[in-house]
This record gives structure tokens, sequence and C-alpha cells, in this order.
């Protein structure tokens, strides 16, 4: 008799991808983009796997263009999150470790319509909004952090102002 509990191959690979948190300044407060997958289920940050011989700022720079349509200038790196997920094809499962790498960006351009068909939508929220938005922890996590890190800038931008 067959074993039934046949063991399926199983192996482990590292992902290393970058992305960001594009904002803008719109009617007096900040907005970020956030795009939906999945047929709208899931809400996000635009990131993507490097490419060979790429840095995280290049791959960041273009997951966000190819993802969202916007182009955004790097203000700072924020942080980066990690998990694990599976993918199965037939009887082999490859089992991914995920290191995403996450960079503060200004909008400088670009139009949503210019998304690539990964995605299903582009949308602009304010911040507070967008962190109910998001679908993950994680990247509600980097959105906590770059709220942060935008308000110590804002700050910082008030401080230098008032000292004229």
């Amino acid at each position: 008799m067959p074993d039934q509990h046949k063991e399926s191959k199983r192996e482990t690979l590292k992902q290393i991808s970058a992305g960001g948190v594009l904002f803008r300044e719109s009617g007096g407060q900040i907005e970020i983009a956030l795009i939906a997958t999945r047929a709208g289920r899931v809400w996000g940050l635009p990131k993507g796997l490097a490419e060979a011989g790429e840095n995280l700022a290049r791959t960041a720079h273009r997951e966000v263009e190819e993802e969202t349509g916007l182009t955004g200038k790097i203000v700072k790196k924020i942080d980066s999150i990690h998990y694990w997920y599976s993918h199965k094809e037939g009887d082999r499962a490859t089992h991914y470790f995920k290191i995403v790498y996450f960079f503060l960006m200004k909008l400088t351009g670009g139009d949503t319509a210019r998304h690539d068909h990964e995605v299903d939508e582009v949308r602009w929220f304010p911040i507070e909004e967008a962190l109910n938005k998001a679908t993950y922890p994680g990247e509600q996590n980097i959105i906590r952090k770059a709220r942060e890190l935008l308000r110590k800038q804002t700050e910082l931008e008030q401080e230098t102002h008032s000292s004229y």
C-alpha cells in the first residue's frame, strides 16, 4: 500500500524587497498613496523584489513608480519588516523569508492612471485613514513610523522659520 503521508519537497529561499511611503501635502494635511490588490481586498504600500545588481533605493523608486504610476524623492529610510510565506506548486513547496525595506518618499510627479496590471487601484489617503486602511500590521507599523518622521520634519521646519 502506498504511503499517503509522503513528505513534499520543501525549499527555503530569502527574498529582498524595497518600497516606499509616498506622501504629498494636500489641503493642509499629509496624504500617502496606497495600492489595492487581490480584487481590492488588500490595501498596502507599493513594494517589490530587488533586481540583480540593484540597490535598495533604486528598487524602491522603480517599484513605487511601477505600482502607483507616481514618482518620488527619497527623504529617509524608514525601517524594514520581515515575514515568512509559502508557495506550493504540485508536490513542491517553497518557503520564503522576505525582508522589505521602506523609504519615506515625497511626491515629485506622475499619474496614478499609469499603475501596472498587478495593482487594482491607487488612492491617496490622509495618513490616519491610511493607517486604518492598510491590511497588514507590519505595513501599518511602517506608516506609523513615517508619520512620526513627518511630524519631526514639520517641527524642525517650524523651528527654522521661527528663528528668522
